[in-house]
């Protein structure tokens, strides 16, 4: 009997139209919602809703026409993706094929908040 192929995770082959920006694991979501950044296209974020109720965001997705890789760093092509990419809690760390990693952004206790 022949095996059957598993299915590769998005982003890890590198032959994708999105680079993804994993800000925090898949495994702490029960549901996901793609949201488009800006202009249809170019920005996206993934935005999950835990067991609770909660929602906040997976990773983001980069229209490669927005963003390129220099040596193992992101570098944005666009308004948007610059803007994103400035807004992260770190500069996303290469980790494979499309796929990169990055701190979400600090937490602000809402006795900080509004923030300016």
């Amino acid at each position: 009997m022949r095996a059957a192929k598993r299915r590769a995770k998005p982003g890890s082959v590198g032959k994708g139209r999105f680079f993804h920006i994993v800000v925090r694991p898949n495994a702490q979501f029960v549901r996901f919602r793609v949201q488009d950044i800006g202009t249809r296209g170019g920005v996206e974020r993934v935005a999950g809703q835990r067991s609770n109720g909660t929602w906040d965001t997976v990773k983001w997705l980069v229209e490669k026409t927005h963003a390129h890789v220099h040596g193992k760093s992101l570098v944005a092509d666009s308004a948007e993706a610059r803007k994103l990419l400035r807004s992260l809690g770190s500069a996303p760390a290469h980790i494979g094929g499309d796929r990169f990693q990055a701190r979400p952004r600090a937490k602000i206790s809402e006795s900080e908040k509004p923030t300016p």
